[in-house]
């Protein structure tokens, strides 16, 4: 079967989501006097990553909204009860410095581009639709796909092979037409291949792990274009395999 479309994870492979986020909860967290109060830096980090990664799991397990998510974040890193105003006005502070560190890698921008003539190019996400609609079009990238789908939306999130039958259908194509690439290994190179997508891992970090079969390891994006190269002159997504 021949390759048609590109499936992208956004957050830590096109977006840096990581650097944005030290970045705008350090700006934050001084801006509200509270880092000596939560152990400095690494600390106040520590305990930041632990209450985003709690309370979205359980946003992707259907026990939160996107709000209610967020408040939950609020409330489990600083400990308090806060009330939903309270949260929301929190959040919100943290918000505006979190976008305003927002910053794409170098080589994502170039990589659309160059894909653009080659092969369709569409969204999935763990996010919420508005928040990740909201972020490529600050980012200058939203032009580059013709879908946004996200778990919200689906009704299922990666790694579930729903989430990525789902946004193949939504293509109108098969999973043995459309590869996807992600920075998990986890939730999108292995929940990809499972679900019957090429799989491309994008590696920045250099893992020591060796990537399983059925999944394509690549270290930038800049070597992606190439691939898809030679995956569509092979005529089969199995060929990046």
């Amino acid at each position: 079967m021949p390759l048609h479309a590109v499936l992208w994870d956004i957050d830590d492979t096109l977006f840096d989501y990581t650097g944005s986020d030290r970045a705008g909860v350090l700006r934050h967290l001084r801006a509200e006097g509270l880092l000596a109060a939560y152990g400095g830096e690494a600390a106040a980090l520590a305990r930041w990553r632990h209450a985003m990664e709690t309370e979205f799991a359980r946003f992707l397990a259907g026990e939160l909204g996107f709000l209610e998510h967020r408040r939950a974040r609020a409330r489990t890193f600083l400990g308090a009860p806060l009330s939903d105003t309270e949260a929301d006005a929190w959040f919100a502070r943290y918000v505006a410095h979190y976008e305003a560190s927002w910053e794409l890698f170098p080589d994502s921008a170039p990589t659309l581009e160059a894909l653009a003539p080659l092969v369709r190019q569409a969204v999935l996400s763990n996010s919420s639709t508005a928040n990740q609609e909201r972020k490529l079009t600050t980012l200058g990238i939203r032009d580059h796909f013709e879908a946004v789908l996200c778990a919200d939306g689906l009704g299922y999130a990666k790694p579930a092979p729903e989430a990525f039958r789902g946004a193949c259908a939504s293509l109108g194509l098969p999973p043995s037409e459309v590869l996807y690439v992600g920075d998990r290994l986890d939730v999108d190179g292995l929940g990809a291949r499972d679900a019957g997508l090429a799989a491309v891992w994008l590696d920045r970090a250099g893992a020591e792990e060796q990537p399983p079969p059925g999944v394509r390891r690549i270290r930038g994006l800049a070597e992606l274009p190439e691939l898809v190269r030679g995956v569509i002159g092979f005529g089969a997504p199995s060929a990046i395999r």
